[in-house]
């Protein structure tokens, strides 16, 4: 789920630079696959900052996390295409609007580019498909929230037969358990449903480009939880969690080193490619900062080879 929590920063960086966790074994290509990805890890790590001490009022600072090396990863048995599994789909449920349609499109079209799958959408579904008791009244400021694992739940039975992952959209307020305020999102490791929510993240008919870059990130954060990436501790990263949207904010929505090995083993990326793809995103979207960050990353793999 985006909110996040905390993490142990001595062992968070082993992967790109330490020796392979002990594993299966690997075949002589898929360990040539393996050099070249450390290798490519390795040119983005001066682009990306380590991950700040956690400040009063941070997730981190309450709720400590090891974190996940990219050697944990790979022996961790994550979601990955195969068996069937081919497609991303995004699932809109409740009521949308115009602002909701367009954050919604840009979404589909980030994560076809991010996660190298296709991605459809799902016929939306009505709020009333959910039980009543997976609704309340916020105990203190009294508007409607919906059950986040509700909707999980909701998910998994329509899940279609090829989906990798179904991505619930909504601008219904979120709450995971009663003596929680919100969450952002909410994402299975082992069941590949998740949903987020615009609820929080502005009005998108006033401010839409916030809105867009927040939808985004939270997007991008709940799909890698589906396919197995938990929560960042080693850098600045899309994958860090929070607990408000000013630390939302902060975060970066492109992934750090770590994490980005994750994505491009998962599904066998050509990372300079995608970058190449995501820059264009970003720059014809208006997310100067994104355009920038996964403009350098094609730039320093680029150079690697000249």
């Amino acid at each position: 789920m985006r909110i996040a929590r905390a993490g142990v920063l001595a062992l968070a960086c082993l992967g790109i630079g330490g020796s392979p966790a002990e594993g299966p074994a690997r075949s002589p290509q898929e360990a040539k696959t393996l050099v070249a990805i450390r290798e490519a890890g390795r040119a983005l790590v001066p682009l990306h900052e380590r991950k700040r001490p956690a400040r009063a009022g941070d997730w981190l600072a309450r709720f400590p996390e090891a974190g996940q090396t990219f050697d944990e990863y790979l022996g961790s048995s994550p979601n990955r295409p195969g068996q069937g599994w081919t497609t991303l789909y995004v699932q809109p449920l409740g009521p949308s609007d115009e602002g909701q349609r367009r954050l919604l499109e840009a979404t589909v079209d980030l994560l076809g580019r991010f996660y190298g799958l296709p991605v459809k959408t799902l016929e939306p579904i009505g709020l009333e498909a959910l039980p009543p008791e997976a609704g309340r009244l916020h105990p203190t400021y009294g508007n409607p929230q919906i059950h986040s694992l509700a909707v999980l739940d909701l998910l998994k039975p329509r899940r279609p037969a090829d989906a990798l992952a179904v991505l619930c959209l909504t601008a219904s307020d979120l709450y995971p358990q009663d003596d929680w305020n919100f969450v952002f999102g909410q994402a299975s490791l082992g069941e590949r449903v998740g949903v987020w929510s615009t609820s929080r993240l502005g009005d998108p008919s006033k401010e839409f480009a916030t809105c867009l870059r927040r939808t985004l990130a939270v997007a991008l954060h709940e799909t890698g939880h589906m396919f197995g990436i938990v929560h960042c501790t080693a850098y600045e990263c899309g994958m860090n969690g929070s607990n408000s949207l000013a630390v939302s904010d902060r975060a970066p929505m492109p992934f750090c080193p770590e994490c980005e090995m994750k994505v491009w083993w998962n599904v066998g990326l050509d990372p300079v490619a995608r970058y190449r793809s995501l820059a264009d995103f970003a720059e014809a979207r208006g997310l100067a900062a994104e355009g920038r960050a996964w403009r350098a990353s094609l730039e320093a793999l680029e150079a690697r080879g000249r």
